[in-house]
Order: C-alpha cells, then structure tokens, then sequence
C-alpha cells in the first residue's frame, strides 16, 4: 500500500509585514528626534512673528521669565551674577552664541538690562526667539 505524504513547503519570512514593521520604527524613531531638539530654555509665553527662525547655532540659552527670573540653560542666576557667568560658559565654545527667549509679558526695560549684560560678557551674537505666528 502506498502512503502519501503530507507536501510540505519551505518555511518563508513574508516581506510586506516586515518592511511595515520597518517603517513604522522609522516614522517613531523621526518623531522621537524631532521632539528630542535641543531646548535649553524654560516654557515661556513667546512672542508671535511672522518673520521668525531657528538659529541651530546657539550653544547658550538665556530665558528671562515673566516673574523676572532669570535662567542660563535652566539654571537659575541673579542679573548681578549674568556677566561673569555667561563670560565663563562662553570660554568654553569657540564661536559662542546666545538664544533669549523672554516671555511676552516681560517689560521692555528689563529685556534690555539682560541684553545688556549679555553684551557686557562680550557676546555679540544674540538671538531673539519668537513662537511662528499663524497666518489665517
């Protein structure tokens, strides 16, 4: 008597699931690093402008709260104490650059004590940071 044995076939990994799988770690691992930019600033309340860009650059973030705080890269520090430590962290980087992000409620007289001391430091390259205005 003649048994028949059952045909089988070749185990395969199926392609179209894994390059789905592929894609999607690809699209988490692009949203992670976009959330991941470098923001040494507090939250703030910006400012709108229409005219507004990112400078990559900057190595020094400067946030001025509207409370009248004053933080360099989230640490806490004085208006008396702004100079001289700016002017440390500023030896360290070559071509060092400063982010001010102020909130929108701070006065304009304080906003320009700070961006004096920033340039008392010696720093000359000095970005203004605004929210991107939405143009209806």
């Amino acid at each position: 008597m003649k048994l028949s044995r059952p045909i089988t076939t070749k185990a395969r990994i199926e392609m179209l699931p894994l390059i789905d799988i592929i894609f999607l770690v690809l699209v988490v691992f692009i949203f992670a690093m976009l959330s991941m930019a470098v923001h040494r600033s507090l939250a703030v309340e910006l400012p709108r402008s229409s005219t507004v860009t990112i400078d990559p650059q900057v190595r020094l973030t400067i946030t001025v709260r509207a409370d009248h705080r004053i933080f360099v890269n989230k640490d806490p520090v004085s208006l008396d104490e702004l100079s001289s430590l700016i002017r440390e962290k500023a030896q360290i980087e070559e071509d060092p650059g400063v982010a001010l992000v102020a909130d929108q409620n701070v006065s304009y007289r304080q906003l320009f004590e700070v961006l004096d001391r920033i340039r008392q430091s010696g720093i000359e390259q000095i970005s203004l940071q605004a929210k991107e205005q939405l143009t209806p």
